[in-house]
């Protein structure tokens, strides 16, 4: 019997986007710069207490950079890295598959 291994960094990687709202997350912010209000009202159904756990987590994956702006109120604003930027064809691909299948959940 043939044995298949997954790549690790493969695997990986799929439990990185795979969790719940990333996608979502790294697509909202390809069109640039958001504030956390505004990502959280572009993915109503996620809380704000599991958007800043994400955010956090792609923090520390280097995908997402926090910007801090000494303003009075202080602003803060997320943006993708480039890392985080180079997800932009995997997210596309993604969107044509699930355009050409038909994929929604109702």
């Amino acid at each position: 019997m043939n044995e298949y291994n997954l790549c690790p960094k493969l695997e990986y990687a799929f439990q990185l986007l795979g969790k719940r709202w990333n996608g979502l997350i790294i697509a909202t912010l390809l069109s640039g710069p958001k504030r956390f209000k505004d990502i959280s009202n572009t993915i109503l159904p996620m809380s704000d207490k599991m958007l800043a756990e994400r955010m956090r987590e792609l923090e520390a994956e280097q995908i997402v950079k926090r910007n801090v702006y000494p303003e009075k109120p202080v602003r803060i604003e997320y943006e993708l890295t480039e890392k985080g930027a180079d997800l932009a064809p995997v997210l596309d691909a993604m969107e044509t598959w699930a355009e050409t299948w038909n994929i929604c959940k109702n």
